[in-house]
């Protein structure tokens, strides 16, 4: 981040500061407007959207600015922007089309609108930024795909935990070194939490319930997980990876978990523990070379052969600028899947489901996300847990099951479904996807597969 804080500095010397369109007015939306607004030279927060204007509004005020005006169409929102006033918009698409905004920020954590923001940022000549794990997940390699037809980057985020891994990763690597591990660490780790109760925590904080309960039932380390793999090509040793795994002992010792050969076999694993605590993100890595093991030997790093490497936090919307920054000013993105998915995010039943009941979104009573290799995915036709949001079921799923598309009927027109079918086509050759969604949904699954091809 050294060539970054001064390529902003003369950003805002130039009077070019970086535009910046926020879509989601959330808890992270907040602390990345009130970061951006007091903290980073060289951006500003030009727009923001959400559901409930009077969020964006406050969300604003909450950062200190006053004179915000409000825009219901294109023209309003362009020459607010233009005058350089902060501005709600009353429709996202306005900013995704605004020539006023250099990069779009996705925080809504919502797979099928981030879908359909990223698409037409893209085809507006928008990069996009996201704080959205789940659709990164979900479809982020397509997404990619459609992003380079119209020269744009999708990139994760500086702060967010694949963003922090990734960092670390790349940064190992420019050592010498070969990661074979890649780990998130958790502080809890229950299936079975819901929003009720994770509401004390989710008030205390000023969080929403459903995104706490998110981290604490496994779906949230799972998304997280997937979009690490997916830009390594790293596999999980089996679904759910190690399961909440408690590990109180020292970060030099971690190594112990894991046999080397497994991991040479594999290339290298996904994983996550809970603790160990003040780590955030680890990676274990090897070196080839034994003149150089001496010195890492000599620099207390460990006989190896496993070496560890780690960041204590992740301050998520404080390094979020960053990211912009690099996007916007290098074309630099972070996490960049190698190509199709490698490991994707299976939806597993929260409690026993009766036929007829239609499905909640990931954290909340009914499924919880457990990260599997897209192998897996595919021969079990498993639904992914960033798509169970409307799902009806079509047959009892007992408790702990992961579910298949064979359990439930699809919510119709969905842009999601279609593209996670052209994302197994494009990189898997597997049309068995394409075929279901025209089977059960009709004209409807053809109506999206146009308008995601247009």
């Amino acid at each position: 981040m050294i060539i970054v804080d001064r390529a902003l500095r003369a950003r805002e010397e130039q009077g070019k500061p970086i535009r910046v369109g926020l879509i989601g007015a959330g808890f992270m939306g907040q602390g990345l407007t009130n970061q951006i607004v007091h903290s980073v030279p060289g951006m500003r927060m030009a727009a923001i959207y959400n559901r409930a204007p009077e969020r964006a509004l406050n969300v604003y005020r909450y950062a200190g600015c006053e004179d915000v005006r409000s825009a219901s169409n294109q023209a309003d929102l362009d020459q607010a922007i233009g005058r350089g006033l902060p501005v709600v918009a009353e429709d996202p698409y306005t900013i995704c089309r605004s020539p006023g905004i250099d990069v779009v920020v996705d925080v809504t954590g919502s797979v099928e609108f981030g879908a359909r923001i990223i698409l037409d940022a893209f085809a507006h000549g928008k990069p996009v930024v996201l704080m959205n794990a789940e659709v990164d997940s979900t479809i982020g390699p397509i997404l990619r795909v459609h992003g380079k037809k119209h020269g744009q980057i999708l990139s994760a985020c500086d702060g967010d935990e694949p963003g922090v891994q990734m960092n670390l990763v790349r940064w190992v690597k420019g050592l010498g070194l070969i990661p074979r591990v890649v780990g998130n660490v958790k502080g809890l780790q229950d299936p079975y939490r819901n929003p009720t109760t994770q509401k004390g925590w989710a008030e205390r904080w000023g969080q929403n319930a459903a995104m706490v309960t998110s981290f604490a039932d496994g779906s949230k380390i799972s998304f997280e997980e997937s979009i690490v793999a997916n830009a390594t090509g790293f596999k999980v040793r089996s679904r759910g990876m190690s399961r909440g795994l408690k590990y109180d002992g020292s970060i030099m010792e971690i190594q112990k978990l894991y046999d080397i050969d497994e991991l040479r076999a594999l290339g290298g694993i996904v994983d996550y523990t809970v603790g160990p605590p003040l780590i955030k993100v680890f990676v274990l890595a090897e070196h080839e070379d034994p003149k150089q093991r001496h010195y890492l030997n000599l620099y207390k790093m460990g006989e190896g052969p496993l070496y560890p490497f780690w960041t204590p936090y992740h301050l998520v919307h404080f390094e979020t600028p960053f990211s912009i920054a690099r996007v916007v000013l290098f074309g630099d993105e972070l996490a960049p899947p190698l190509g199709g998915p490698v490991v994707e995010v299976c939806a597993v039943a929260k409690r026993d489901l009766k036929a007829g009941e239609v499905l909640d979104e990931y954290g909340m009573y009914m499924t919880y996300g457990e990260a599997a290799n897209v192998e897996e995915m595919c021969a079990g036709r498993y639904l992914p847990e960033g798509l169970v949001e409307g799902c009806k079921l079509t047959r009892d799923v007992p408790k702990d099951q992961v579910l298949t598309y064979a359990d439930v009927e699809l919510p119709e027109g969905r842009i999601a479904d279609a593209l996670r079918a052209e994302q197994y086509r494009h990189f898997r050759g597997e049309t068995w996807l394409e075929e279901h969604l025209a089977q059960g949904a009709g004209r409807s699954a053809a109506t999206a597969a146009a308008e995601v091809r247009a």
